[in-house]
């Protein structure tokens, strides 16, 4: 049984501790903390629903010294998870890290030296590397469907003008960050699944970020919109520009395009797309293209037949445990993609085998928002990225989050 504290008791932690957490039958929530205590207080309420007894706690140092914790699952503001997971893994305590961008490469570095010389388990909770669409496209591509693959994109997509403005309301962090830096502060659930399908860091890595900014508009006239904007809110001036566009590098010559779009009216989308010499995927319309279809040079007709036709691919290139999940499993989060995230760190824990998405990873998928930040400064000059695993990469073998063969 694993004993596990969650840090950060807010929409995202107290959705997982509700429908993920305490559904795991070999883990049991021992302690609670959140800054404010109305929330600790949610969430004990949760867990004593769920037929749990834990402690609350409000200083997250003194949760992570309780007796007999082994895990902690960090849901706190983006800036806090480094030094959160810092200091649970000099004392042994696995770290399960929810997903956003870091503020210093310095800190990245901190977060691989750490779990090296402790060699405390840690992983990245990255849930779309498990989104069906992401596994498909990756499972093609493993058996050569796309030929070779020279470049990916995708995009964080997600029409939050609410949540980041009402964020001193409702406590949410995303308001200082959109007040005070410019760069692609999300970078992960668009980069995850490409950077598992491109294998970077197991014998690819990503050589340089260049990313470019729009002016800042949308948020401020969301803002002058709303009868019961505070003051506060109407006196913002945000730096977030409200599209960042970034291209990355990598050693064996692919490109990756990311996009973060949160501060303008649209629907949501990853937009998550394979581009290889044989064919393509693209996630926004689940299709597939493949050379020589017979009406693959009719592209307006095609393309309107073609929507959705990913489907006839899932029987051969899904993999099993995507389409036998239950109902209840999809219905806990994303359609599923965190209750096989929190599966998969869980029985990893359990195992005692590799995480699926381990520190390097982290370092180097997060390490993006700081050099995004600095290119935009500097004009959208390149920034290199770092090599975390010190020339690992070269020889690590391919890990994807499940069995792809």
């Amino acid at each position: 049984m694993i004993n596990a504290c969650v840090i950060g008791l807010g929409l995202r932690g107290i959705s997982l501790l509700k429908h993920v957490l305490t559904r795991i039958d070999e883990l049991k929530i021992t302690c609670v903390c959140d800054r404010y205590e109305d929330r600790v207080d949610h969430g004990l309420k949760i867990l004593e629903e769920a037929g749990q007894k834990a402690k609350g706690f409000t200083d997250w140092k003194e949760a992570l010294e309780e007796d007999g914790i082994n895990a902690v699952f960090i849901f706190s503001s983006w800036d806090a998870h480094a030094t959160m997971a810092i200091y649970a893994m000099r004392k042994g305590i696995a770290v399960a890290c929810e997903v956003g961008g870091e503020y210093s490469i310095e800190n990245c570095f901190e977060l691989v030296k750490t779990q090296e010389e402790t060699g405390t388990p840690y992983m990245f909770m990255e849930n779309c590397c498990w989104g069906k669409d992401e596994l498909l496209a990756t499972s093609m591509a493993r058996k050569g469907v796309f030929g070779t693959i020279v470049h990916c994109s995708g995009s964080y997509s997600h029409d939050l003008r609410n949540e980041i403005s009402y964020g001193h309301v409702t406590r949410h962090y995303r308001f200082d960050n959109y007040l005070n830096r410019c760069c692609d502060n999300y970078p992960t659930h668009d980069l995850g699944p490409i950077a598992k399908l491109l294998d970077i860091n197991r014998g690819n890595r990503i050589l340089t970020v260049s990313s470019f900014a729009t002016k800042a508009a949308g948020l401020e006239e969301y803002i002058k919109s709303r009868t019961d904007a505070t003051e506060e809110m109407k006196n913002a001036r945000f730096k977030q520009g409200d599209i960042i566009t970034t291209v990355l590098t990598c050693a064996n010559g692919e490109t990756i395009l990311l996009r973060l779009d949160t501060t303008l009216p649209r629907s949501y989308s990853r937009d998550f797309t394979v581009r290889g010499t044989k064919g393509m995927y693209m996630q926004d319309t689940n299709t597939v293209f493949l050379d020589g279809d017979p009406e693959f040079f009719e592209p307006t007709e095609y393309y309107k037949q073609a929507f959705n036709n990913g489907v006839k691919y899932e029987a051969e290139y899904l993999p099993a445990f995507l389409k036998n999940m239950s109902s209840e499993d999809k219905a806990s989060g994303h359609g599923g993609m965190d209750w096989l995230t929190y599966n998969a760190f869980v029985s990893a824990l359990i195992d005692g085998s590799e995480m699926p998405i381990d520190i390097y990873d982290a370092a180097t998928w997060q390490a993006v928002t700081v050099l995004s930040e600095m290119s935009i400064q500097q004009g959208g000059m390149p920034q290199e990225m770092p090599d975390f695993t010190g020339g690992k990469w070269a020889y690590r073998p391919r890990k994807d989050v499940c069995d792809l063969s």
